[in-house]
């Protein structure tokens, strides 16, 4: 089961470059090019290539990218809808329930719709992306935010998760029975741990382990530049990631750790990265999450197709295979199926 991917199509559906691939979608090149002029650089630092995400990403694509390896179902996560204000969220659950999964001999299993607790009809979102799909099983609301402004901010204010507005409406996910999928920067995860403190009752996920930005290279304008400070950035989060682990109502999610991001450059060599070298690169965080979390609380998922320019599907897959295996085949089947039926209440046998 893999509990993240993303399905997105330009051409088709609201989205940010929608304008952009219909005058000139045959011309990637030059895509490319009219992109980097006119989107922020921390933006496409961030993505690193920009034809996966101006392209369209719908099941057939995900299904090549799996290139025989079997996954039975899926759990798609809210990929920063176009009209995403007020009722606009709605939408992205409308579209997903129409698409062909099955077709692909995947299944569809689960929605995490995106909803902010700020606004003043939260509920009333909630409800609509309930009636929308059946499949609805929690939201998502990101807040990453970073002191260093040449690291693409997510969220446009920061400290989302500390803010009033956000805290009252968020009371409102453990009565529906949703969970929360919480993705903030590791200079953040103080706050995840505070929300998960103040709402016990609601199960929450930490979505990338929290990506710990310039762990692996400079990135931003002074972020992960030497040695030093990715030590720091490194003991730092682990520090702060074993206190949120303390929350029992918190799951994690091995995922992302293969976007530019952290500081990744194999994109820029225009390849991906082997099996071997992610192992050697990854390994770290991933015996540390599981010292922290378990492994009754962690998930495996791709975060496809946003660690595309890094790494290739079936290597991803691979390496992580090759990481937990010594844990135990028992550990294996949690981290890489059970888990994730059991955190988004998944209906499969």
């Amino acid at each position: 089961i893999d509990p993240h991917i993303h399905q997105w199509d330009p051409y088709h559906t609201p989205h940010s470059a929608a304008v952009l691939v219909k005058a000139l979608g045959k011309y990637p090149f030059l895509m490319d090019k009219i992109l980097r002029l006119v989107k922020p650089k921390a933006l496409l630092d961030t993505l690193g290539h920009t034809q996966h995400v101006l392209s369209p990403y719908l099941p057939m694509h995900y299904h090549q990218d799996l290139d025989g390896i079997q996954v039975e179902s899926v759990v798609h996560v809210e990929a920063n809808w176009h009209h995403h204000k007020g009722f606009g969220v709605v939408e992205e659950t409308r579209w997903l329930s129409q698409l062909d999964f099955s077709k692909y001999d995947l299944k569809l299993a689960a929605i995490v719709a995106t909803a902010d607790p700020s606004h003043r009809k939260f509920v009333d979102i909630l409800k609509a992306h309930r009636d929308a799909s059946p499949l609805l099983r929690g939201i998502r609301k990101m807040s990453s935010w970073h002191e260093d402004d040449g690291i693409y901010r997510w969220s446009k204010t920061p400290h989302l998760y500390q803010s009033k507005k956000f805290l009252k409406g968020f009371e409102q996910l453990a009565k529906m029975n949703l969970s929360f999928d919480a993705w903030g920067y590791s200079t953040q995860l103080n706050e995840i741990t505070a929300l998960a403190k103040q709402f016990p009752e609601t199960r929450i996920v930490i979505d990338h382990l929290a990506t710990p930005v310039g762990l692996f290279g400079a990135v931003g304008k002074n972020t992960g530049k030497t040695a030093a400070q990715r030590d720091a950035i490194f003991q730092q989060w682990q520090n702060d990631l074993s206190a949120l682990a303390e929350q029992p109502n918190v799951h994690a999610k091995i995922s992302g750790l293969m976007m530019p991001v952290l500081g990744h450059t194999s994109y820029k060599e225009n390849r991906t990265a082997t099996v071997a070298e992610m192992v050697q690169l990854l390994t770290p965080l991933i015996q540390h999450a599981i010292r922290v979390f378990g492994t009754g609380r962690i998930m495996f998922a791709s975060n496809y197709p946003m660690d595309k320019p890094n790494a290739g599907l079936t290597d991803l897959i691979q390496a992580y295979i090759k990481m937990i295996e010594p844990y135990g085949s028992e550990a294996l089947q949690a981290i890489f199926r059970q888990n994730a039926i059991h955190f988004y209440q998944l209906d499969i046998n």
